[in-house]
């Protein structure tokens, strides 16, 4: 259905934010149902319990999923018919300038996925845990289900307006916004103005989460889309994302925010300048015409990332 690509591959976000909204809400029963002392002794555990269980369902489905290859596809790789279709050698031989792009897109989005909607929140609570710890944690609960209803309305657009417009959206407001999140918003004790910024920033965000997984998705040929997409987020999300809330953590107690602001808006312009000369939304790519893209390839044309639509 690639109409409806971009509204479809929102909803891998939806599921990466709604834990965060679980983990939000866990916390606000536990605020309302006990006390500081007690969440301390035992009730940061029940996260890990419900994470636990949940690990096990995903484990349950994985295993009873079809796979979307053939059985002769199957039956042809457990006989080594096909050694070289999905190899790490393959991977990095033929399709390096498409890992890189890879790896780029995801450089600017996910430093920002982890520093609003990790740090954001607790921007917030912070602010409010000595006035009023339960309206921080509301706001951040409620921003944050914005942020996951708005993936599929994000990803609907993208399907008429184009991805790359979106991308690029994400990245002039990322660099422009990154600031107001870390200098502002710590100093706003109005509950109103601090949800409007915090929600700001997750709409700022949705231009990149809601599609960025279709954005890699049309840049591989299907035998090796899983591992060429893998490699680029995992390596990406490794260096920058994870990283971003214990930088800012080591940043905000040795007093150098700034040098973090700095850090995480050098990312998001990097990634800027390649949603602009890099991607384009039109053109043959390798979901929808893979071989012209086969032909391209073989011909060493210089080519930019279409992004089907």
């Amino acid at each position: 259905m690639p109409r409806h690509r971009g509204f479809l591959a929102s909803f891998h976000y939806v599921t990466l934010v709604g834990g965060h909204v679980l983990a939000q809400a866990l916390f606000l029963m536990l605020l309302l149902g006990t006390s500081y002392e007690a969440i301390g002794e035992w009730g940061w555990r029940l996260a890990f319990l419900l994470g636990g269980v949940g690990a096990l369902v995903v484990l349950w489905m994985r295993r009873t999923m079809d796979e979307s290859m053939s059985p002769e596809a199957l039956q042809s790789v457990k006989k080594g018919a096909t050694t070289g279709s999905g190899s790490m050698a393959e991977l990095f031989s033929s399709y390096w300038k498409e890992l890189l792009a890879c790896f780029l897109v995801t450089m600017g989005g996910t430093v920002a996925f982890y520093a609003y909607s990790i740090n954001g929140p607790n921007i917030v609570k912070a602010t409010f845990s000595d006035s009023s710890p339960i309206t921080g944690s509301v706001i951040s609960l409620t921003a944050l289900i914005v942020l996951m209803v708005l993936q599929p309305a994000r990803g609907y657009i993208s399907d008429r307006v184009g991805r790359r417009s979106l991308l690029v959206f994400f990245g002039v407001g990322g660099v422009l916004f990154t600031w107001i999140l870390f200098f502002v918003l710590p100093g706003v004790t109005n509950g109103f103005l601090s949800f409007a910024i915090l929600t700001l920033g997750f709409i700022i965000l949705t231009g990149y989460t809601s599609i960025n997984a279709v954005v890699k998705a049309v840049m591989f040929p299907t035998h090796i889309r899983a591992l060429g997409v893998g490699v680029g987020y995992a390596i990406a999300n490794s260096c920058f994302g994870g990283t971003a809330p214990l930088f800012y953590a080591a940043a905000r107690s040795s007093g150098h925010v700034l040098l973090f602001v700095i850090y995480v808006t050098t990312l998001i312009g990097a990634s800027l300048l390649v949603y602009l000369f890099l991607l384009r939304n039109h053109g043959a790519n390798w979901l929808d015409a893979p071989e012209e893209m086969r032909r391209r390839r073989d011909s060493k044309e210089h080519r930019t990332f279409p992004m089907g639509v």
